[in-house]
């Protein structure tokens, strides 16, 4: 087996691993598999953390990660699955990131660790064991990477900074008053 061949082999059993996982978590958004809520309890947990509308929210992020899971997973479109997905593990990393950085915690050490993972697939690419391959990377175009990027990173900025003012609001209006009437 030749070094290319051996990079090829792990970048399908990286896209066939992180594409797999965040299927299921999609799948547990959308339909409510695997202990799953589906879009309406998965709504209504969105709500509670800032995402609103919640079960707008739940779709959202639910189809990116399980369309970009088995995107990913299917070596296809890979620039637009893995930076969907990405862009999906940032909104969860944000939920975290209060609670620390490692999981056990409640942190963002996994959500993280998946959205890098998927990111870093988009820009490597899946190589030759994926269907990009085989059909002459046309929807695999180096244009594509930075197109996806771009677009992933404003959509999230836009949606995570909505979050934030939210929650900013939230707690301004359950603060205490400093002088009583």
């Amino acid at each position: 087996m030749t070094c290319y061949d051996r990079r090829d082999l792990g970048l399908l059993l990286l896209r066939l691993g992180t594409g797999g996982v965040l299927m299921a978590h999609g799948a547990q958004k959308l339909f409510g598999w695997f202990g799953g809520h589906g879009l309406e309890g998965t709504g209504q947990f969105m709500e509670s953390v800032g995402y609103a509308p919640g079960k707008a929210s739940a779709t959202a992020a639910g189809l990116a990660e399980a369309g970009g899971g088995a995107l990913l997973a299917l070596g296809l479109a890979t620039p637009a699955a893995g930076f969907a997905a990405a862009g999906a593990m940032a909104g969860a990393s944000a939920v975290h990131v209060p609670n620390g950085f490692f999981a056990q915690s409640g942190g963002y050490e996994y959500a993280a660790s998946l959205g890098l993972t998927a990111a870093g697939l988009a820009v490597t690419g899946p190589g030759r064991l994926s269907l990009d391959h085989a059909m002459g990377h046309t929807v695999n175009r180096n244009w594509m990477v930075p197109a996806a990027l771009g677009m992933t990173a404003a959509a999230t900025a836009v949606v995570v900074g909505l979050r934030t003012k939210r929650l900013r609001r939230r707690e301004e209006g359950e603060q205490e008053a400093l002088f009583e009437e």
